[in-house]
């Protein structure tokens, strides 16, 4: 099985367990880690931009990543959020497995 990384930012803490939740409620992520306070700064309508963000990190099967951008888009704050998908090239094999187990592949339902 094949997984992913996926980095997001979040305007605050709140924003980003309320997501981190929301795809884990939906096993379309195994787990979720969050990075509170970071600063960033950006282009946004013509003007470098700084403000403090959250980062949330989620571990998912890559087959879930169209599905879980999808969500992460409809219940996100920012009209164009940083939603990115990095594949795990190599990883402790039964941490693999673990994801597998613990998130829903698209063509099966999870009892």
């Amino acid at each position: 099985m094949a997984a992913s990384l996926i980095y997001i930012t979040v305007e605050n803490i709140e924003e980003a367990r309320s997501i981190g939740r929301a795809l884990l409620e939906a096993r379309l992520a195994a787990c979720i880690n969050i990075v509170n306070e970071m600063t960033s700064m950006f282009w946004w309508e013509g003007a470098v931009q700084e403000a403090t963000e959250a980062i949330v990190i989620a571990k998912t099967r890559s087959s879930l990543v169209d599905a879980l951008i999808a969500k992460v888009r409809s219940i996100h704050s920012y009209s164009c959020p940083c939603v990115i998908a990095l594949p795990i090239a190599n990883a402790n094999p039964d941490f693999i497995q673990w994801i597998e187990r613990e998130t829903t592949s698209p063509d099966q339902e999870r009892v």
